[in-house]
């Protein structure tokens, strides 16, 4: 059987934006994706800030997108992901998806196949955020 027909395990969660926590309040805002078996991590982001406003007329846009920008910057590797820049995709992923109370926080993680990671983060971008 060729690689390329072959599906594999994967992991994901959402990205959510909680701009006032307080009433708990979020929309989805990007995905993570993890493939062990291919040693992939990707995250994909989409800002709906009319969305987002309507939750929050107040919220800091520039200080959201700059969060989400992080967690792409943090799966791509390389010199913007600082020290998780190290690591492997795994670690990374399991950093990213960690609970944390932010205003960009991840969702429950969850399992596929796929035989494509990088098209699976964009149907599941184009299916849950878009």
């Amino acid at each position: 059987m060729e690689r390329a027909t072959e599906r594999d395990v994967f992991e994901y969660a959402l990205l959510r934006v909680v701009p006032r926590i307080e009433r708990g309040e979020t929309i989805n805002a990007g995905v993570v994706v993890y493939c062990r078996a291919r040693s992939f991590v990707a995250a994909r982001t989409h800002l709906d800030v009319g969305r987002l406003r309507a939750l929050d007329p107040e919220v800091d846009v520039d200080g959201v997108r700059a969060a989400l920008h992080a967690v792409e910057c943090v799966c791509r590797g390389g010199e913007a992901a600082g020290q998780a820049a190290a690591d492997d995709a795994g670690r990374r992923f399991r950093w990213l998806v960690a609970p944390r109370s932010t205003v960009v926080q991840p969702g429950p993680v969850h399992t596929g196949l796929t035989a494509d990671p990088e098209a699976e983060v964009e149907r599941l971008l184009d299916l849950l955020v878009r």
